[in-house]
């Protein structure tokens, strides 16, 4: 038994001082730390490379969405004012129409007109709604 633990207090002092062996503790030469650092920033650096050429691309994707969505809005605001100019010559219409007491009338006549046919075709679609159901 002792013989075993004169063998472990050798094999322990012998290994003593190699104890960060196991935990990577052992350091590699300057020249290759060197190179491993040189060959983890180009990594690095190639990494980098290809996320600014992802966002150059998103960017100028971005760009042409942009420039895309402006002429979209300016055709969109000369329609709404070919629309307004439409719109203000037919209000000046109805102004003419109504200034006039005989075309009042006839306006209110088809007013009248148009609010009967209404109410007799809803009558009648819910009349023949419960009829045949």
């Amino acid at each position: 038994m002792s013989y075993r633990r004169d063998n472990r207090a050798s094999r322990a002092s012998l290994f003593d001082n190699l104890d960060g062996i196991e935990e990577g503790g052992l350091r590699a030469s300057s020249s290759y730390s060197r190179d491993i650092d040189e060959q983890e920033n180009d990594k690095s650096i190639s990494t980098l490379q290809d996320r600014v050429v992802f966002l150059k691309r998103l960017t100028g994707d971005i760009h042409e969405e942009v420039q895309s969505h402006n002429r979209m809005l300016d055709r969109m605001g000369n329609g709404m004012d070919s629309a307004r100019g439409i719109m203000s010559g037919t209000m000046d219409r109805f102004k003419m129409v109504f200034e006039k007491k005989s075309s009042r009338r006839t306006c209110k006549l088809v007013a009248y007109f148009v609010l009967s046919f209404i109410i007799i075709y809803y009558l009648f679609r819910f009349l023949m709604y419960y009829m045949y159901g």
